[in-house]
């Protein structure tokens, strides 16, 4: 089931992120943890699985049921069985999280067993995470996109290099971080990295863009609940350009070389984006943006948690992970309190 309404939901299975690699996963022990507590502060009975004891999500005292086992569909249905969970909850775990949850969906494991999904469901997942259906709908709702062509071989994608013209930007679907991406200048680098790229994504896809290398990047953080209440949490700036990954790159918060007009330009795209996805929690939207000519494309959303909602989080004092995991059961944001700054609304945007 795909069902974000959370009611009479009693116990939730959180799935995590998963060891921590360099460059990867560390940002999830921080949504992770707060998610738990969240849950626990609601009165709901929480479930951890996360393969990973060297971090604080894993005490006794973070989850009720904790598991350290390897994050796979089978291990994930066993626990399911036992522990006979109301839902799950896959947006604080990463790409490692969603993919597993769309697994489980596809399976059928959530039908059987009549799980929810809780926050954002699996429809939105996909349609964020699908290069393809992203494309589509991003046309549908006229926001700027780059042009691009998904390909499933070698052999469509340099016929698609040779249309759009060199250079291009090569994203697999459904990976971590960018994980197996990169920018081809020519056929001979396009066919080690596109190779790359389609063994690494989950549906053996890849997506072939015209290049935006050098234009300027920027990150809106959203919060968004069931009602569509909507709120911007910050903008952030890499100062590095396109073509640098913005894991490699220093990112600053709130962004410092938008002028007012573009920045709501790209705020108010922002907000069209998630609401057009139904996002319920916490979502990461990306641009490219061309100061000279004032051009913008979106690139990608995190239809979940991110690397840049820990920053995000971090650097205006609200708490992401926890506000969207209260939304996630069920909570708006008008009815919500911002904890760490008293009695104000959790949906005042911070300033």
């Amino acid at each position: 089931m795909t069902d974000s309404n959370s009611k009479d939901v009693q116990s939730v299975l959180v799935i995590g992120s998963g060891p921590i690699v360099i460059g990867q996963s560390a940002e999830f022990d921080y949504s992770g943890t707060q998610a738990c507590l969240a849950l626990r502060e609601a009165g709901i009975r929480t479930i951890l699985i996360n393969p990973n004891p060297a971090t604080i999500q894993t005490d006794k005292q973070i989850a009720d049921v904790v598991y350290i086992e390897p994050l796979l569909p089978e291990i994930i249905e066993n626990i399911i069985t036992t522990e006979k969970p109301d839902a799950i909850l896959p947006t604080v775990g990463g790409q490692t999280a969603l993919n597993l949850a769309v697994e489980l969906d596809k399976r059928g494991i959530l039908e059987q067993h009549n799980i929810r999904v809780i926050g954002t469901n699996i429809e939105s997942i996909q349609l964020g995470e699908s290069r393809e259906l992203f494309s589509k709908k991003m046309n549908e709702i006229k926001i700027p996109i780059l042009k691009s062509k998904t390909v499933k071989t070698i052999e469509e994608g340099l016929k698609v290099a040779n249309d759009i013209g060199y250079p291009i930007i090569i994203r697999p679907a459904f990976t971590l971080g960018g994980t197996g991406g990169g920018i081809a200048n020519n056929e001979t680098e396009l066919k080690k990295i596109l190779s790359v790229a389609l063994s690494m994504s989950k549906t053996s896809k890849a997506l072939i863009e015209i290049s935006i290398y050098g234009w300027g990047e920027f990150e809106y953080e959203i919060v968004r609940d069931k009602n569509g209440n909507t709120i911007v949490i910050c903008n952030m700036e890499n100062v590095d350009p396109m073509g640098i990954h913005t894991g490699d790159s220093i990112v600053v918060a709130p962004s410092q070389t938008l002028s007012d007009e573009d920045h709501q330009r790209l705020r108010d795209a922002s907000i069209k984006i998630v609401n057009a996805l139904n996002i319920v929690g916490s979502c990461n939207v990306q641009f490219s943006f061309n100061h000279k000519t004032k051009e913008f494309y979106v690139i990608e959303v995190n239809p979940r948690l991110s690397r840049s909602s820990a920053l995000a989080s971090k650097a205006t004092g609200y708490p992401i992970a926890r506000i969207a995991t209260k939304i996630a059961i069920g909570k708006t944001l008008d009815k919500l309190r911002n904890p760490i700054i008293g009695n104000a609304s959790a949906s005042m945007e911070p300033t």
